[in-house]
């Protein structure tokens, strides 16, 4: 098999491409990275140094891609499938990049903030930045129900690149600020991306590791 991505089925960022790979069909392998596992970092460490997952083999084309905008792109330019990632029209491409950084940046961001002080020791909290992360998640929120107002079904026309990015970053923020009664609209939205089959399967297979997400 040409393609495998090293990945975690737990870890957002991996849903991201996971969906995109689904959607289009790709034949790939699934390569779980164990990072607590020193021959498995090590492993993976030479395939992506700053030990960022996913990363892509394309062993066809000798090439290992990281970083999952970058992925997506990659897939699109030499494994196309019936859904383009990013628009050929370049108003369209600069316009869905721009809600792919949006939800990477100002939706995963501080949500991951949150995520990770609940598992550091009492003595290494950080309570003004986990503040300071719902309060920016709150107004990436706030700007995404308005966007949303306008009874658009995805971000940009078609599913694409932005929609990938929305799903892992959503569901994990649903988590942490719950949208109901809050945000209606990212709720709908977020229900109609849990509905997709690409991303039925990335939550099945992310079932039996949701035991380890720290809820509090």
């Amino acid at each position: 098999m040409n393609l495998a991505l090293h990945a975690h089925p737990l870890a957002s960022f991996c849903w991201k491409v996971l969906i995109g790979l689904y959607e289009n069909e790709i034949a790939f392998e699934n390569v779980l990275v164990d990072l607590g596992d020193p021959a498995g970092r090590a492993a993976f460490l030479k395939l992506s140094p700053m030990g960022k997952m996913p990363a892509l083999r394309d062993e066809a084309r000798d090439e290992t891609v990281i970083e999952t905008s970058v992925i997506l792109d990659y897939l699109d330019a030499h494994y196309p499938g019936p859904i383009r990632f990013v628009p050929k029209a370049p108003d369209f491409a600069w316009r869905m990049r721009f809600w792919d950084r949006f939800f990477d940046n100002y939706v995963q961001t501080p949500m991951q903030k949150i995520v990770a002080d609940r598992i550091r020791p009492p003595e290494a909290k950080d309570g003004f930045g986990v503040d300071e992360a719902y309060t920016q998640l709150a107004v990436a929120c706030d700007h995404l129900e308005t966007e949303l107002a306008d009874g658009r079904t995805w971000m940009l026309g078609d599913f694409g690149l932005a929609d990938c990015a929305a799903m892992p970053a959503l569901y994990y923020a649903d988590k942490v600020q719950a949208f109901e009664g809050r945000w209606p609209l990212c709720l709908a939205y977020l229900e109609r991306l849990k509905a997709r089959p690409s991303v039925q399967r990335v939550l099945t297979e992310a079932e039996p590791f949701f035991k380890f997400f720290p809820t509090e």
